[in-house]
């Protein structure tokens, strides 16, 4: 099913079972169906679409150089086919235009997905995937210049990952063609429509091709995003997988009830009594990252925030310096936080819990994880209470109170 040099990278990524999202998504979009894939970040869903997506564009570019040859030869310069050229075919315009025309990389896959880190990261696993074809992937985002992702575009590319705010502000200066787009994935659906990209979104498909292959991800399907994935989709094949699980004996969970005001002194004596600990917090809000981040650092404790308002070059840097241990605590709101992947993290702090029980589910499972043993504190104001009866109605069981 899928072709030996895609096999060969995956193998060397050390890539042998599918997951099941891979295993339900791959055949039907090598087959040409639309998906709705309900999947959460971790199941293995890039490579979901990523891998067949490739495959397609080889055979597609390959068939495409057939017809063209065959075409050339019948007539480019009029000669039969099978007639010497001694040179002539080579020096004929017309042939080499239909050459270079050929030769001239058309974007055929667009990706959109929400923030910076994600469109990256699903980049990469692009160029990995495609090492050993000749499919090329370029990835473009807001908060950086322009002008190094405007000339890897016009080199031309097979792949484009982007960020619906910037692929929008390209479009508009004529720098992307998006003409002959043949498959378009939308991955992380539901929060592009949480950051309001709706409009974005909508006006990039717009752009697009009627006829094209269609795949839709998303966490979570409540009706407005399930409206919006019928507009898109043809007779989808539908794909759900569970969200991810907490595994309960390997992560301890406890709850405090305490008042708004009180939240930072709890914070600092929690991080205080514990100072090698590497910590996770989530915040509600960027600008709250920003604030606990600063209050942090004012007693004494190394912070970063990390969130969609900072540059891509500083939220990186927040990261590496978490990850090597120069930070003790990153502060990151959920959107941030998607698809981060830290080993051996022993603690999660709920500053504020989550608006959706279910990325309650996703922020505790930063921690806990490969076995490891991990604890996940959440601070509950007098007034949510409701939250986390809804949180624990998902869970199924109760979060013990500190």
């Amino acid at each position: 099913m899928i072709s030996e040099p895609i096999l060969a990278a995956l193998i060397k990524k050390g890539y042998s079972v599918p997951t099941p999202i891979q295993e339900g998504a791959i055949p039907a979009i090598l087959e040409g169906h639309d998906i709705l894939g309900c999947a959460s970040t971790g199941t293995g869903k890039t490579a979901a679409f990523a891998i067949p997506i490739i495959q397609r564009i080889e055979e597609d570019t390959r068939l495409r150089r057939l017809r063209i040859m065959a075409a050339a030869e019948r007539n480019a310069d009029g000669m039969a086919v099978g007639q010497p050229d001694n040179g002539f075919r080579q020096q004929n315009p017309k042939w080499a235009q239909k050459k270079k025309k050929f030769q001239q990389k058309r974007i055929q896959a667009l990706v959109l997905t929400p923030t910076r880190e994600l469109a990256l990261q699903i980049d990469e696993n692009f160029v990995d995937y495609a090492i050993n074809t000749n499919v090329t992937s370029t990835v473009i985002f807001g908060g950086v210049n322009q002008r190094p992702q405007v000339d890897k575009l016009r080199r031309g590319v097979d792949v484009l990952t982007a960020t619906p705010g910037r692929l929008l502000d390209l479009m508009g200066q004529g720098f992307v063609n998006l003409d002959y787009v043949k498959y378009l994935v939308l991955d992380e659906a539901d929060r592009m429509l949480d950051m309001g990209f709706i409009h974005d979104v909508k006006k990039i498909i717009e752009a697009l091709p009627r006829e094209r292959q269609t795949l839709f991800f998303s966490a979570t399907l409540p009706t407005t995003i399930d409206k919006f994935a019928k507009s898109v989709l043809t007779d989808p094949v539908s794909i759900s997988i569970e969200p991810e699980k907490i595994d309960k004996e390997n992560i301890e969970q406890k709850l405090y009830i305490v008042e708004k005001n009180d939240k930072k002194g709890l914070l600092v004596r929690i991080l205080k009594d514990q100072p090698k600990s590497s910590v996770l917090v989530f915040s509600r809000t960027k600008h709250g990252a920003d604030k606990i981040a600063k209050d942090l650092c004012r007693n004494g404790i190394d912070s970063e925030a990390i969130h969609g308002n900072k540059s891509q070059n500083a939220r990186q840097k927040a990261l590496d310096n978490f990850k090597k241990h120069f930070t003790q605590v990153l502060v990151a709101t959920d959107v941030a936080a998607r698809g981060l992947d830290i080993t051996k993290l022993p603690l999660v702090i709920n500053f504020d819990l989550p608006d959706v029980a279910e990325t309650y589910v996703h922020r505790i499972g930063r921690t806990g994880r490969a076995g490891n043993i991990g604890v996940a504190l959440s601070f509950c104001e007098p007034q949510e209470r409701h939250m986390v009866k809804d949180i624990q109605k998902l869970i199924g069981q109760k979060i013990q109170l500190a």
